[in-house]
């Protein structure tokens, strides 16, 4: 083992001399407090040491001690529900040990060693096994089935396997390989910064359907798709998340709050156990792991805390779930990365950001996906990463924004002028865009109908020509525009206040199923094209405006979901009536 002796602490960065036979990310001991670090830097015998705790009395001359392993995650039953930091310490187990202040040294093993957890075999003694195939589930929560797979790495004949309740270091089987017999354990490690490997990745042609009509309708994110919601402060990110946290199509949601507000982590602590799952009826923690890492912990640790939530995601993608990753915000992680550059006095890029910001963005990013796992079943699993960007000042010019778009498909881009209108979701639909609509259009005019992206198109094509008049509306007023283009700035208002906001508060109108998007389309439409015919034809543009029917086409989007057909069909009639009467008598 490779033992050394601290020369210089400069904050999280320690620097230690002796360390020859230690490699590059190897976890270290600092001190006799024995303070967690990682070897992110090597000199000749000098180590670069990223502490994940504070540094504050470590002085020259104490020692530091290598584990000689990369920096892992524990990965078995008791995953979910839990609430880890960022290098995956539990913190209701650090609090039992240290009370309510994280203490410095603690050592807390990440899955609890005493629970038991009922192992139900589904191989035989006899039967060959490779990487990733399954030999029994757990069940870990009412909503949850662990499956206990093959480790990397092991390939051979199951000499033995019991059924019964172990805890995650006893051994369930023995598998017989040609370099001696391996023990299967319900828990195994992974090294958090390398991807966890698969068989084959399938291209994004499904989309993550979400319930949010901004999302689903204009700018859809794939299964196994990358997202960026880029937004200043008070826009909404967080409210976004928490949404798609709760409705998105995702078995398993895995949150990381990194470098976040300690009161906005306290809110999603508090709010999550206490959501209901909509699919189960149950608590939405009950399918979730939370990742903690507040803005005063201990900086080198949010960087970490991206790669720890990503691996514990592809774990469960491995077994075949569609996860959903939100982390919040990958800015903060950008400043630790940023931070730890300065210390290590690396050449500094734009905005001071390491020359190599957009390449780790995008070994994170890319290791979302929709794939085909290990193992002899060939099971389809997808990662579907979300990452919140908090730009200085809602600019998102800046480096992080860019480095991000230019890897990601699906560009949210939150504003604050429309929350501050309480429209809600904030997308602000001019600056937006998703390039996965060509991959994943064929998929809703499949499953949803034939004229889905048709009338997308039309939506975003009257939305566009809103903007451009809005323009002329601030300079000459309403009444210099012709009839039609009133008639255009009436319709595209109730697109907005009708279909794009959204009430996630409201217990019908949170959650909008794609059938349903359909029909608000068809409803929003229908009222432009039938006004537009009518005022061709000379009927008056004032009466077309007051029509009372407007009124229950803004509130379709409240109505039951097994009642929206039967309604959609009485509104369309009423339309046509309504339209009918908005001639003015001395033109017959």
């Amino acid at each position: 083992m490779s033992k050394g002796v601290i020369k210089k602490v400069a904050g999280p960065l320690v620097i230690a001399e002796g360390m020859r036979d230690a490699n590059m990310f190897d976890v270290v001991r600092v001190s006799k407090e024995r303070l967690i670090g990682e070897i992110i830097e090597m000199h000749g015998d000098q180590a670069s040491i990223q502490v994940y705790e504070e540094t504050a009395g470590l002085g020259p001359g104490e020692e530091v001690e290598s584990t000689e392993a990369p920096l892992s995650v524990e990965l078995g039953p008791g995953l979910i529900a839990s609430i880890y930091d960022g290098i995956q310490r539990p913190l209701d187990d650090i609090m039992k040990v240290a009370g309510n202040n994280l203490k410095r040294g603690v050592e807390v093993p990440s899955l609890k060693r005493e629970l038991k957890w009922n192992f139900v075999p589904c191989m035989n003694v006899g039967d060959e096994v490779e990487t990733g195939d399954v030999i029994g589930t757990v069940k870990e929560t009412e909503v949850v089935t662990q499956k206990i797979m093959i480790p990397y790495g092991i390939k051979g004949k199951i000499k033995s396997i019991t059924a019964g309740n172990y805890t995650v270091t006893e051994t369930v089987a023995v598998v017989e390989t040609k370099d001696g017999d391996k023990e299967i354990t319900l828990m195994q490690k992974w090294p958090v910064r390398k991807g966890r490997p698969y068989a084959k990745k399938l291209p994004p042609t499904k989309p993550l359907v979400t319930g949010q009509r901004v999302v689903d309708t204009l700018f859809p994110i794939a299964r196994g798709g990358v997202a960026a919601v880029p937004g200043p402060f008070g826009s909404g990110k967080t409210v976004i998340q928490h949404q798609l946290a709760k409705w998105a199509e995702a078995d398993i949601v895995v949150y990381i709050g990194c470098g976040e507000r300690g009161n906005e982590m306290t809110d999603v602590l508090n709010e999550f156990p206490e959501l209901k799952d909509p699919k189960t009826g149950r608590s939405l923690m009950e399918r979730t792991v939370l990742i903690a890492n507040t803005s005063d912990m201990p900086v080198a640790a949010r960087e970490a805390s991206i790669y720890t939530g990503i691996t514990i995601a592809e774990y469960f993608r491995d077994m075949g779930y569609s996860v959903a990753l939100m982390a919040d915000s990958t800015s903060r992680w950008a400043e630790a990365l940023r931070e730890m550059s300065g210390r290590l006095e690396e050449m500094p890029g734009e905005e001071g950001y390491p020359a190599y910001l957009g390449s780790r963005l995008a070994q994170f990013y890319e290791r979302a996906g929709e794939v085909i796992s290990l193992g002899k079943e060939g099971r389809e699993g997808a990662l579907s990463v979300i990452g919140a960007v908090s730009p200085p000042g809602g600019d998102i010019s800046e480096p992080v924004s860019q480095a991000t778009l230019r890897i990601v498909k699906v560009f949210w881009g939150l504003d604050s002028a429309l929350a501050y209108k309480r429209h809600f979701p904030a997308i602000n639909w001019l600056t937006s865009y998703s390039l996965y609509v060509d991959n994943i259009g064929k998929w809703f005019e499949e499953n949803v109908s034939e004229e889905w992206l048709k009338l997308r198109q039309e939506l975003m094509s009257l939305l566009q020509d809103e903007a451009q008049l809005e323009e002329i509306v601030k300079m000459v007023g309403m009444d210099a525009l012709s009839a039609p283009d009133r008639l255009k700035m009436e319709a595209t208002r109730s697109i907005r206040e009708d279909f794009l906001h959204q009430n996630s508060f409201h217990e019908i109108d949170t959650y909008t199923s794609l059938n349903k998007q359909y029909l608000m389309m068809k409803l929003v439409l229908g009222y432009y094209y039938e006004a537009n015919e009518a005022l061709s034809n000379g009927a008056s543009i004032d009466k077309l405006i007051a029509l009372p029917i407007r009124e229950q086409i803004g509130r379709f989007k409240y109505t039951k979901e097994e009642d929206i057909q039967s309604r959609y069909d009485e509104i369309l009639k009423e339309l046509e009536i309504q339209v009918a009467g908005a001639f003015d008598k001395e033109d017959f």
